[in-house]
């Protein structure tokens, strides 16, 4: 049995088992598909304190191997449940595992809601970018298209707007739903413009790279393409924390619902990262939520 299992491997999950080895726990990291998460994506990190610039892929092999020098172990297996048991939790895999441990760090992450256009994952840190605080500069100066038409879009093309030379923000409904507050900044500066009503047919490449997208109007079925540098999709997030929402509360949008201490319904079980509610989503504030969870667990297990 282990003191610790943590659900998830990205920079929240990592921390804690991080935290929990150093705090003398015994740690096990489940992760279904491959270390590091979202900031995988971004192929520049300048904005961790200490470090001057690192790729999301170099943040993820460095920490990867910091905890497996302090001792965690790993498996590579699609997490289904957690069972309470009280004392203890077991938790199982689609792959048949089945493991045992006095707490669980749901850290389970998001994943970004894609276009679902064909080439469009190849293209991820290649011109598709999410993250206006962590790929912006790479485009100063530069024509990015948004697509999207909600706050989180409305708030990227702001950031974006004060480094680029152009945006095009794309939103396939008739009209803009992000808050007029927003709205009335981003569309009042004149390096913004705004095409609604179309949806994005085609993504255009060119040795490898994003040049431009292909719209089609929705009503007129008029197509155009649109050269563009980079373009940022923001139409959503999708956490994926179903199938424990008997442990721990969800909100509206399926995000665990627990505030900065990372605590649920049910003791031994922690939540941290991107997977709960909160405003900011970034590797800073995903890391300080795997310290708080590993924290509280380790308190949790000491006080048995």
């Amino acid at each position: 049995m282990y003191d610790i299992i943590v659900v998830g491997g990205g920079p929240a999950g990592m921390t804690a088992a991080l935290y929990a080895l150093r705090n003398g726990k015994s740690a096990l990291v489940i992760e279904k598909n491959g270390f590091g998460g979202q900031i995988t994506h971004s192929p520049k990190v300048e904005n961790y304190p200490g470090t001057l610039s690192m790729s999301g892929n170099e943040f993820a092999e460095q920490t990867l191997n910091q905890i497996l020098a302090q001792g965690t172990d790993i498996e590579i297996e699609t997490v289904i449940s957690v069972r309470n048991e009280g004392d203890h939790k077991v938790v199982t895999t689609e792959e048949g595992g089945s493991y045992a441990a006095r707490a669980v760090v749901l850290a389970t992450g998001v994943k970004h809601r894609m276009l679902g256009l064909p080439g469009e994952d190849e293209l991820v840190g290649e011109g598709i970018s999410f993250c206006a605080v962590c790929d912006g500069d790479f485009y100063s100066g530069k024509t990015v298209c948004v697509a999207g038409g909600g706050n989180s879009a409305l708030q990227e093309a702001i950031l974006l707007s004060e480094k680029c030379r152009e945006i095009i923000m794309l939103q396939d409904l008739p009209y803009f739903t992000g808050e007029k507050k927003l709205q009335d900044i981003l569309f009042s500066r004149p390096n913004v413009r705004a095409l609604s009503d179309v949806k994005i047919n085609r993504l255009l490449t060119e040795g490898g790279a994003l040049h431009g997208v292909e719209i089609e109007g929705r009503s007129s079925g008029e197509k155009q393409e649109i050269a563009c540098d980079g373009l940022f999709v923001a139409i959503g997030l999708i956490p994926e924390n179903k199938p424990f929402a008997d442990l721990a509360a969800l909100n509206d949008y399926g995000y665990f619902d627990s505030d900065e201490q990372c605590l649920t319904r049910t003791e031994g079980i922690y939540v941290a990262g991107d997977c709960r509610s909160k405003r900011i989503r970034q590797l800073t504030t995903a890391v300080a939520d795997g310290a708080t969870a590993a924290l509280a667990a380790c308190r949790y297990i000491d006080g048995m």
